[in-house]
This record gives C-alpha cells, structure tokens and sequence, in this order.
C-alpha cells in the first residue's frame, strides 16, 4: 500500500473555546518501534480533548499534540518489533493522542480487535471509556459483586460505560444525572436507581441503601466531602477528573474512623506497559461480553473530522447521552 505524504488533521491553534479547532495538513508520522500505523476510520470525543483544547490537560512527553485519545480503523503500516496487530487488520485503539487525523500512530499492544458484531463507529468508543472504567473501578476501587456503586454523571460516556460494566459483574447500580430523560437512560442500562441531582440529594439516597461501597467520581470540588458522607464504612472513592474543580475540604477524621479509602488516576500519563496490561485484561474479561450483547457502547452523535468544533459544542453542552464520534476515514 503507498500512503500519501500527508494528510487531514485536527489542531489546536491556540488555548480557548471549540472555535481554536482547526483543520490543516500535516505530514503522515510513520511508526516506530513497537508501533502501528492506523488510517482511522472514526475518532472518539472525550472531556480530555476538551481540556487539552482549553489548556488544561497538555500531551505527556513524546505524544502527539494533537487531540484524540480514541480510534478504530485499519492498520496500514508497523514499525519494528510488531508481530501483531499486521496490516490489514481492523482494530480499534487507545491512542497517546493523535487521533483527530486521517493517520496516527499507538503502541501495538494498545490495539483491541474489534468485537464481532459492532461497527466501527461504534467500536471507536470503547477504548477510552473502557480503559478508563476497568482500570479505576475494577482495579483501583476493587469493585464485587454484589457491592453498591455509584458513578455520577451516568448519561456521560464513562457513565454508561461504568453502568454497564458494574451491573455486568455482579454490582448494585446507582447513580446520578441532570435530567429524568438521563436517569431513564441510565435505568435501562441497568442501574437500579438514579438520582436527578437537580431534584435529590444523592447523599440521601445512598444512606438509605446502606452507603455506597464505591463511588466513581469526576465532579471533585464540592462533591468531595459529599462522596465521603456517601460512602459506606470502608467504601472507596476514585476520582478520574474535577469538573467543578481539583480542591476540596476533607474531613480525615471520616477518612480515618470509618476506614475509607481515597484515590483516583488519569489514565494518559501511565507507562505504556501498564496500558497494554490493561488492554490484555479488557480482551480477556470485556470483550466477550461485548460480542454476547450484554455490553454495548451508547451513541450519541456523528460529526464529520472538519466540524470537530460542533462536535466539542456538543459535549460541553452536556445533552449528550453516551458517546460522541468523529466520522474521519471511508473505511466504513
């Protein structure tokens, strides 16, 4: 296959708004060691890019600056040392960043087959959330079956993610959103209640079942000392973002006499090596649910790679249910 020279790509011509979203070209990367070359097909849209754009959430060292933490497309080239995925193959992938473009490049093993059974469109949304979702509520906050969970903002991308997962496993579901739409959304993927933050105090609600054993978070600021009140004895709390902001109150007397455990992660600065075991684990325990139908991404909207602006517009206006994508290649 001769790959052109260069190619489409989304950056960001300055901090601020969706407006600073701008298309341009730019050369093909090639792939180094270790790596793949993907033409992308479609490109997930996550709160990361939003902060990325607005100056927040800059690339680690070595990743590309341009936005885009999710893809599914076809491997077209490897660099040296990769014996799989080969070119041809179908993958969809957790990306350093890069993903607003015709062509990118991501560790091999940070690639997943796609599921028997979904599109790529819909296979775009996985990596990101899935990642996300299996390495803090799994991993981090140690999530049983049987245990109640609550994940606030359960319309959200990681928020339908989370309740499908949990339910799937054996959890009690709860959660909260901003609207009775959402909170039916969130009820037919398997929560068994939902709060209307808007309406309830979700503090409330989880006393009267017993305290939630872990509680997913990305609100920060004033949730904090709330989450904790939320928490049954030894319950933990993970935070993956602070949408109302990264500081908080703590009462550690609560921390301490009633045995909680406090913790939380990004998932972009983690080695590579810690990533690809991640991905070794969705393929084992996720995947197949996936291709049974007990999982499936919740879409939300299309745009086109050159309307990646209104596709921004469009989550930070947060009426989005599920996930927003990025139509880039014709693969599909």
């Amino acid at each position: 296959m001769t790959l052109p020279a260069t190619a489409r790509v989304i950056e960001i011509s300055q901090h601020g708004g969706p407006e600073v979203l701008t298309p341009t070209i730019r050369p093909v990367p090639e792939p180094g060691h270790g790596d793949v070359l993907i033409k992308i097909a479609y490109a997930g849209v996550n709160r990361p890019d939003a902060l990325q754009r607005a100056g927040l959430y800059n690339p680690p060292k070595g990743a590309s600056d341009l936005p885009g933490l999710e893809c599914a497309g076809e491997v077209v080239a490897t660099g040296p040392g990769v014996h799989s995925p080969r070119v041809g193959d179908q993958i969809c992938a957790l990306m350093p960043g890069g993903a607003y473009a015709d062509y990118a490049t991501t560790p091999a093993a940070h690639c997943l087959p796609i599921p028997a059974g979904l599109t790529l469109k819909q296979a775009a949304c996985l990596p990101e959330t899935f990642f996300t979702v299996w390495s803090n509520v799994f991993l981090r906050g140690n999530l049983q079956a049987g245990e109640r969970f609550l994940v606030h903002g359960g319309s959200s991308g990681i928020g339908t993610t989370a309740i499908q997962l949990a339910n799937a496993f054996g959890a009690r579901v709860f959660t909260t959103a901003g609207s009775d739409e959402k909170c039916a959304a969130c009820k037919d993927l398997g929560a068994e209640d939902a709060i209307n933050y808007r309406d309830a105090d979700f503090v409330d609600t989880m006393r009267a079942h017993g305290g939630a054993d872990v509680i997913l978070d990305m609100v920060g600021g004033p949730y904090m000392q709330r989450n904790l009140k939320a928490l049954a004895d030894d319950g933990r709390l993970v935070q993956i973002a602070f949408l109302q902001g990264p500081k908080a109150d703590l009462n550690l007397v609560q921390l301490m006499t009633r045995r909680l455990t406090l913790t939380g992660s990004t998932l972009r600065p983690q080695s590579d090596m810690a990533k690809a075991n991640i991905a070794t684990a969705l393929k084992e325990k996720v995947w197949p649910l996936i291709v049974s139908g007990k999982i499936a991404p919740v879409m939300d909207q299309t745009f086109d790679l050159a309307d990646a602006a209104a596709a921004h517009t469009r989550m930070e206006s947060s009426q989005h249910i599920g996930k927003i994508v990025l139509r880039v290649g014709a693969l599909a």
